[in-house]
């Protein structure tokens, strides 16, 4: 279990770089992108690519059903994330609307394409290099991030529910004095 608590706050964490990435890239400036009070992780990321690593090996070993069957488990969590966050905390972190072949703004075929490639690049490039250094965390260290993490999920949760998506800035008011 330790383990896939290791690669669920890595992948979340490499998420929330793609998302400011990609940002940057699209927007030409820095977007804050975080779904957490204090740490910056994407959940929607490390959900998806556990699931992604959870496939079946007859799944994993075909490139082409890979590309297929992670596109369609990283569209489905990011809906029910979507979903979650919605109508559990009354916050939206992304909005499709304005893409073609989108399902209510939560998830669109672009995407969907994008996720697809991603596993690939999980599965074939990026996790076999990091197998041996996730899987090496100790487990105290593992639990203390767990508690960490819960306790600022939760408290983040409270924030999304009560004040919106800026709580979760608080750092901002530091950034405009500088």
């Amino acid at each position: 279990m330790s383990y896939l608590f290791s690669c669920f706050l890595f992948y979340s964490f490499v998420g929330f770089l793609l998302e400011v990435g990609f940002s940057r890239f699209i927007r030409g400036k820095r977007h804050d992108r975080k779904c957490f009070f204090l740490f910056p992780l994407c959940p929607v990321y490390g959900f998806g690519a556990v699931a992604i690593l959870a496939l079946p090996a007859y799944i994993i070993d075909r490139p082409g059903l890979l590309i297929l069957f992670g596109a369609v488990t990283a569209t489905l969590v990011e809906y029910v994330t979507a979903l979650f966050y919605e109508f559990g905390l009354g916050v939206k972190f992304w909005d499709y609307s304005d893409l073609s072949g989108n399902i209510n703004g939560r998830v669109c075929l672009l995407f969907t394409v994008f996720w697809g490639l991603l596993a690939c690049l999980l599965v074939y490039g990026l996790h076999p290099l990091l197998r041996p250094m996730l899987a090496s965390i100790h487990p105290l260290v593992v639990s203390l991030l767990f508690v960490l993490v819960s306790l600022d999920a939760m408290y983040s949760m409270i924030l999304l529910h009560l004040k919106g998506r800026d709580s979760l800035r608080w750092y901002a008011k530091f950034q405009k004095a500088t």
